[in-house]
């Protein structure tokens, strides 16, 4: 089940060369700077641009191939588009627009959509009577209801203030749990990518710069130049492995040696979460502490150290191993790496406060 996304293409003095070989499952985010080719992307694979050369398919599916040439028109690709604005027809009502959508009648799928963006109370309004966020998830339940192989959102939630962005974005956190559609998610909010994405390709100047699943995306080089010092943090995986109610604290399991302990989880033991821990929140020691209020003490290897200089402020940017595929940065002065003597290969500890990872720091699958 795969989305193969080849091809060249110059768009004024804007080169493109993209290679992508995506899951056709869940949402993928494709992040990166404005101008950078995320939107040209998407237009192509939807057939709204034509590239000079390239294959492109969804699932064996060939929707455009040159050596072929072959460029199946844009109403045959069974391609549902979101746009930053709804885009409504303003003389249907709200169960007008979302039939329109529709190439063949289901009442059944028809209730589940109506359900799953909770638009029922609105079906008989007409869109100038529905909320930035209203309209919004009316475009979204149109897209599905064509039933599409592929969904393409491109920033969504762009044009929405943020009361809006609030209320339509639990709507799209479900989308990947409920709806079996792949979905290429525009966005130049990592906010919105922390929250929805399971994937993510980084394009930088027509070429892709990074592509995987979001934890190693999150990690490589190329989010360098999104994190400043406080923003840079490492992803993980995990499972709720236990909660502790008398002290309001659950324990996720990060590897089969690696726990640790953050604020309670809105969530069942046995759940699928997204963690978000801060390298300003990690610390590291030589020996292991035997008396101290932080909960999480793990034990680690550098792996590498890299001097991080931005203007006058410099950090240094500590990558350590917790266990085979499972990896953290911690965030500290350059005084204490020359200190505590660090380089790559010691054995270290890793401290972080159990209250220093919070609700907003997890996403619950």
């Amino acid at each position: 089940m795969t989305i193969l996304i080849q091809y060249k293409q110059t768009l004024g003095e804007q080169h493109f060369d993209i290679d992508l070989r995506l899951p056709a499952k869940g949402i993928t985010a494709v992040f990166g700077r404005s101008g950078a080719g995320k939107t040209s992307l998407i237009n192509v694979v939807a057939g709204l641009a034509q590239p000079s050369s390239g294959h492109i398919s969804i699932n064996g599916k060939v929707l455009y191939d040159s050596t072929r040439k072959l460029n199946v028109p844009t109403h045959r690709r069974n391609i549902g588009y979101v746009f930053q604005e709804a885009r409504l027809f303003p003389h249907f009502s709200v169960k007008g627009n979302l039939n329109y959508g529709c190439k063949v009648p289901d009442d059944d799928y028809f209730q589940s959509v109506v359900s799953l963006l909770a638009l029922t109370p609105l079906l008989d309004r007409l869109p100038n009577q529905l909320s930035g966020g209203e309209r919004q998830r009316v475009a979204i339940g149109r897209a599905l209801l064509s039933k599409p192989d592929l969904l393409l959102m491109d920033e969504p939630l762009a044009s929405l203030d943020l009361p809006r962005k609030r209320e339509v974005l639990p709507f799209l956190e479900q989308l990947s749990n409920t709806v079996d559609v792949p979905i290429l998610y525009v966005s130049h909010s990592l906010n919105e990518v922390l929250r929805l994405a399971e994937n993510m390709v980084v394009i930088d100047q027509g070429k892709v710069a990074a592509s995987g699943t979001l934890e190693q995306v999150w990690a490589s080089q190329a989010m360098t130049p999104w994190q400043s010092f406080s923003e840079q943090s490492s992803l993980f995986q995990a499972v709720i492995a236990e909660h502790n109610h008398d002290y309001a604290l659950s324990r996720v399991q990060l590897a089969p040696e690696v726990s640790l302990w953050v604020q309670k989880i809105d969530g069942h033991v046995g759940d699928s979460v997204r963690l978000q821990v801060r390298s300003n929140d990690v610390s590291l020691v030589l020996e292991k502490p035997t008396k101290t209020s932080i909960r999480n003490i793990i034990s680690a290897t550098i792996e590498s150290i890299e001097t991080l200089q931005h203007g006058d402020k410099q950090s240094v940017s500590v990558s350590v191993k917790l266990a085979p595929e499972c990896r953290l940065v911690a965030t500290i002065t350059a005084w204490a790496r020359d200190d505590l003597g660090l380089k790559p290969g010691m054995p270290v500890y890793v401290q972080i406060k159990g209250v220093s990872v919070t609700q907003k720091d997890v996403v619950v699958a």
